[in-house]
């Protein structure tokens, strides 16, 4: 007899310990578990991180966030995670687009909510409830249209610093470059990850000044970090960058002091990413707590500027 009820207070100590997981059945809080790809990857990074944090600082709310660093298995495994403490939402920034499929199934079984936030993936749309981000293509279409038109009579030489090879921003910059080069029949010099880093990009476009030299007249940055590790490469070269007769620069993100490099003429061409996603998420949360279901894709607002045509107006006013 003895042993039975040890074994039945044993019992009863570990249901109650898995239950602990779960935030909303011990205390009524909605558990959100958010998976980032890198939560100090880049500037953009760090601002959708905090845009998450300051959503769902929100009393019938509790955020989980794991930070992947760039690690696809440790993603899969900290979304596993999640499913493990039972959490009410997932929200995942994905590392890469692929092997997604298990571990959404899982949450799928679990009856657990996913959302896309950002980057997409390439699994069945079945397994996720919804997806909320800027279009990396038509990003990349934009830049490539003011490229057009910059080298217009003329051929572009271009270099390229790709993000992390895989996820689904490089994936989708990458192939509205590769088009326009195709379709303009520019001349691709070099191309090469720079993992979304500054000092990183900035060896690499050291490197390609030894190889290519003056033969370089614009490089495509996949981020405002890189594009920043580029443009110090070429000045410490004495190479002249931006405005109408220096290496044309073309970088995605829009942070502050990218745009501020735009106004002065150093970078030509930056495109927006939107980091603030967070109220967007927290949004759908909302509704769908309200048993409203949200459209399978959702597109943040975005703009583009240009160094011959931004303001000091457009800069003051943007958030981040």
């Amino acid at each position: 007899m003895l042993v039975l009820a040890i074994l039945l207070l044993l019992f009863v100590a570990i249901e109650l310990f898995f239950d602990s997981g779960s935030e909303s059945s011990r205390n009524g809080l909605i558990t959100v578990g958010f998976s980032q790809c890198k939560a100090d990857e880049s500037d953009w990074r760090m601002h959708n991180t905090r845009s998450m944090s300051t959503a769902f600082n929100h009393p019938n709310y509790r955020l989980i966030i794991a930070d992947s660093n760039n690690d696809a298995a440790k993603q899969m495994a900290d979304v596993q995670g999640f499913i493990n403490q039972k959490v009410d939402y997932i929200v995942i920034a994905a590392v890469n687009e692929t092997g997604w499929e298990t571990v959404l199934r899982n949450a799928q079984a679990a009856k657990i909510p996913v959302i896309l936030m950002d980057r997409t993936i390439t699994a069945p749309e079945s397994l996720y409830t919804a997806w909320f981000g800027g279009s990396f293509k038509e990003e990349g279409n934009t830049a490539v249209a003011w490229m057009e038109k910059h080298f217009a009579g003329r051929t572009a030489s271009v270099v390229h610093l790709q993000g992390q090879l895989g996820a689904s921003a490089q994936v989708g910059r990458s192939e509205a470059l590769m088009e326009g080069i195709s379709r303009n029949k520019w001349n691709l010099l070099a191309q090469q990850s720079g993992d979304w880093g500054t000092d990183q990009a900035r060896s690499i476009m050291t490197s390609w000044i030894r190889q290519f030299g003056i033969r370089i007249n614009c490089v495509y940055a996949e981020n405002d970090n890189m594009a920043l590790g580029a443009i110090r490469a070429l000045q410490e070269a004495g190479i002249k960058v931006g405005g109408s007769e220096g290496v044309a620069i073309v970088t995605f993100d829009a942070n502050r002091w990218s745009l501020e490099m735009t106004r002065d003429g150093i970078i030509n061409a930056n495109v927006e990413c939107n980091p603030l996603l967070g109220s967007g998420v927290f949004e759908i949360i909302q509704n769908m707590e309200k048993g409203i279901m949200p459209p399978k894709r959702s597109l943040a607002f975005e703009e583009a500027f240009f160094w011959d045509t931004i303001t000091q107006a457009m800069i003051d006013r943007r958030a981040y």
